[in-house]
């Protein structure tokens, strides 16, 4: 195959890496029955974007400039995502619909504030955050008002209980979702007790990572997050147990039994089998989970430098809004990097991943620019060292990890899977049959 200027010849083994990356990355959807949901629309598309585009533009109040700036930037970020869905990659998934990953692919609207925002100053950010909220004005950080760590050694049931709000519970399901993305105990446990070594090492720049060791130790650990870890790994091991067998809803006659099928869309399509290291994982597979640590660790501090420097309450828009994006863009994200980390075909990061880690990494460096005040108070020695400890934290558990596989990996299940809204493109039929022939359960759903 020639180039599009026949400068040179494509190899076999380069056409071959770049089939299998898109087929990995950019996943097809294949035996579709309902062909309406699935045919491109374009000319309808197209037609509905102009006429609203004339309404909004024609019928509008142009007394009001705050409301028309609203209205615009609204319809920008939403026909920005029209865009997305028309000319966007699927991405590694295709359960409920490819469409609704492409719209999660939109966050590169969201890089793009990112880069507009590091050029502002701090005067221009912070008139642009009142033009979003007049309430921001009066908002005041929560290490202003609020003491932490304070008379530790007074334990009391009130006391406690009292910590058992509705950020507790945020904490909680938070990481059942985490558990649901990484899929591993090892990992998880290593982020978890990793993440109580972040908060000590940083809180000489964040006063509210201060907690009493019975808070940190037993509700953030043993509780929120191992309850929430193992609620994560026990629905995969549930979902593990289930051999599924789609069917056309064309061939279910009954109302129930379509709206269960309909319902069935949301649930994923097949079960890939995941296994982020083995006893013979090269130095670059380790060094790739490292980097996936640091990263994870820098998202985590990122959510609470942005609410500290920029002074909004946790409870804010601004807060829950950019959490709960982050955590769907994360979805697609570890699943291309899981994919280049053990997967030797795979010779570059999905797309998503990468634009993912600029964000991760164009946050860090807005906090950095607009908390120059604060970082200045940095102890290095206290990042150094936090680094180290990451680092040995984690090599011990992933030397747990392949030590435990190389051992009792043969005659138990430690094995961690990958529950994902895709077809098992890696998997011959005959392997999946095999596989699901050990099942005898089976359900009825929707096409791939």
């Amino acid at each position: 195959m020639a180039s599009a200027f026949g400068s040179r010849t494509l190899s076999k083994d380069d056409v071959n890496y770049r089939m299998h990356f898109r087929m990995i990355n950019e996943q097809q959807v294949e035996d579709i029955t309902i062909d309406f949901f699935y045919k491109p629309h374009t000319i309808s598309l197209l037609t509905c974007t102009v006429l609203s585009l004339m309404y909004f533009a024609f019928t509008r109040d142009d007394g009001n400039p705050d409301s028309n700036l609203w209205v615009g930037l609204i319809l920008v970020i939403s026909f920005f995502l029209v865009i997305s869905v028309l000319a966007f990659p699927n991405g590694p998934f295709t359960r409920p619909h490819p469409a609704i990953w492409r719209i999660v692919f939109g966050d590169v609207l969201y890089f793009l504030f990112l880069v507009f925002i590091i050029f502002l100053n701090w005067e221009q950010v912070k008139s642009l955050m009142f033009w979003l909220d007049p309430n921001l004005r009066y908002a005041k950080r929560e290490a202003d008002i609020m003491e932490y760590a304070v008379n530790c050694h007074v334990i009391t049931w009130e006391r406690i209980l009292s910590h058992f709000d509705i950020f507790a519970f945020s904490h909680f399901w938070g990481w059942g979702m985490k558990a649901l993305l990484i899929r591993s105990y090892g990992l998880c446990w290593t982020i978890s007790i990793t993440w109580e070594l972040t908060e000590l090492f940083f809180m000489h720049l964040l006063p509210n990572f201060a907690e009493c060791w019975w808070d940190q130790v037993i509700l953030d650990i043993l509780l929120c997050n191992g309850g929430g870890i193992w609620l994560g790994m026990t629905a995969c091991r549930f979902l593990e147990m289930r051999t599924y067998h789609w069917a056309s809803i064309k061939d279910i006659h009954s109302t129930t039994g379509k709206i269960k099928r309909a319902a069935l869309q949301f649930t994923p399509a097949s079960w890939t089998y995941v296994r982020w290291l083995d006893p013979k994982s090269s130095l670059q597979r380790v060094t790739g989970v490292y980097l996936f640590m640091i990263i994870w660790q820098l998202t985590e501090l990122n959510t609470f430098f942005l609410k500290h420097i920029f002074v909004f309450p946790a409870c804010h828009a601004l807060s829950w809004c950019r959490i709960l994006f982050i955590g769907i863009i994360t979805a697609p994200t570890v699943r291309q990097y899981y994919a280049y980390l053990t997967d030797t075909q795979c010779k570059r990061v999905g797309t998503q991943c990468w634009v993912f880690g600029a964000i991760a990494f164009l946050e860090a460096l807005a906090c950095v620019k607009f908390g120059q005040d604060l970082f200045s108070k940095t102890q290095v020695l206290y990042v150094v060292l936090w680094l180290l400890c990451l680092a040995f934290i984690t090599f011990l558990c992933l030397y747990g990890m392949v030590w435990f596989a190389e051992n009792y990996g043969p005659r138990q299940k430690d094995y961690c899977y990958y529950r994902e809204f895709e077809a098992d493109s890696t998997t011959s039929s005959s392997t999946r049959k095999r596989r699901d022939s050990g099942n005898n359960r089976s359900i009825n759903g929707l096409e791939k």
